[in-house]
């Protein structure tokens, strides 16, 4: 089954399990002013460290260095305030993750290990010889 498939269906079936759960502890006001919150508090949080890695991405490029980890860490930034937008406490759990630096480290560490590994494995060349032949020679082949 395709995987992209499973998620769109999961995690809404995730989300919904726990607003359930959760509403039914803290009551239904609580849990929209959680979800409200965490938000709040999550998009503000992202632009700070989206700042922060700007930061560092231009101190990067003064020293004449490519800014690659800034820029990953930009993206994943991103994707973390999406995550945090959209409502929902499995999403604001993995968008937190993503946002605090230790962790986003640990996460950049573990998918960039699994690709490098991936692409050391498909690095097949075909080495050959070539040469340039004029349509308007008279030698026969």
């Amino acid at each position: 089954m395709n995987i992209l498939l499973l998620l769109i269906i999961s995690i809404p079936l995730i989300e919904i399990y726990l607003f359930i759960k959760i509403g039914s502890q803290i009551g239904a006001f609580n849990t929209v002013s959680l979800i409200l919150i965490t938000a709040f508090i999550g998009v503000i949080y992202a632009r700070y460290e989206g700042f922060n890695t700007l930061k560092s991405g231009m101190s990067q490029i003064i020293k004449n260095e490519i800014p690659i980890y800034e820029i990953i860490s930009g993206a994943a930034l991103a994707f973390a305030a999406f995550l945090l937008i959209l409502p929902g406490f499995a999403t604001d759990i993995l968008g937190f993750l993503i946002i605090f630096p230790p962790t986003r480290k640990l996460l950049l560490k573990k998918v960039s290990t699994k690709y490098s590994k991936d692409s050391k494995k498909k690095q097949d060349f075909i080495n050959g010889e070539f040469e340039d032949i004029d349509e308007d020679d008279d030698r026969k082949f």
